[in-house]
């Protein structure tokens, strides 16, 4: 299977398609946009993407990307991401002026950055930072990347686990062309369910939406608004709740909230990560 990622060969996203994927090709992209396209275009079965890091916050330009496009989320897979500091062969730590990665990657470690009085510099992405670094052969800097992208770079580690939280998740979504149905067992939290709709802009409006699902006791994961294009101070709301579309209480829930969003769709059910 032919599983998309946005970044270079070694990226954290690319460890999450073998994470995710029993077997898999990973095809390297530049751009979101560009993982959507190849599966789209069929050049793609699947793709990963992250959604949401537990520092960082969510990555909006995907939230967006899933509502322009009809593709359907299959699943969830979580990385525990660990940074590394990079540097070509015989660099020394104390030569490093400043490193280079991703914005997230760079905000993730700058208490590192700040006690070592290392400059950050914004790249494009992790691991794409440590293949332009070994182009380079810059002596005075480093990337911020994973350790297979030190090895698959034939580069040298100077530290390991330089982030300043060991708490520190990145979400993925795979998603594909044909929604999925969750297998689940006998317990209801085995699944969840991604949706995204608007409302009318009264008082009120909010509230009876999300009371649809405390009425029947059905637990939301996750709640993120995003402007609604063309409508300025208006909004979508994304939610993730748990459970799976062929419960009962989902199904009803759900027609519940039909009769108060403008427009309500279903992104995907699937497994949770458990």
């Amino acid at each position: 299977m032919k599983v998309a990622f946005q970044g270079e060969a070694g990226a954290f996203s690319e460890q999450a398609v073998f994470g995710y994927f029993e077997k898999a090709e990973s095809i390297s992209c530049e751009s979101f946009d560009a993982v959507f396209d190849a599966i789209n275009s069929g050049m793609c079965e699947a793709g990963i993407i992250p959604i949401e890091n537990s520092l960082a916050g969510s990555i909006h330009e995907n939230y967006d990307l899933l509502l322009r496009n009809n593709l359907h989320i299959v699943g969830e897979y979580l990385l525990r991401v660990r940074h590394c500091l990079i540097a070509n062969p015989g660099v020394k730590k104390a030569d490093i002026k400043k490193a280079v990665s991703h914005p997230q990657a760079l905000g993730q470690c700058a208490g590192y950055l700040r006690s070592h009085k290392i400059k950050a510099e914004q790249g494009l992405d992790t691991a794409g930072s440590v293949k332009a670094l070994k182009e380079s052969g810059a002596l005075d800097t480093a990337a911020i990347a994973s350790l297979r992208a030190a090895e698959l770079y034939g580069m040298q580690i100077l530290e390991e686990g330089i982030e300043d939280n060991i708490e520190n998740y990145t979400r993925f979504l795979a998603i594909q062309k044909e929604p999925k149905i969750p297998e689940c067992d006998s317990r209801q939290d085995c699944a969840k369910t991604s949706i995204v709709f608007t409302l009318k802009n009264e008082p009120g409006a909010l509230f009876k939406a999300l009371s649809v699902f405390a009425l029947r006791d059905i637990n939301l994961t996750k709640i993120e608004s995003r402007p609604l294009q063309g409508k300025p101070w208006e909004y979508l709301f994304y939610i993730d709740l748990i459970g799976a579309m062929q419960d009962e209480s989902s199904q009803k829930a759900l027609a519940h909230l039909g009769e108060y969003a403008l427009m309500l769709r279903v992104l995907g059910s699937y497994p949770r990560f458990l």
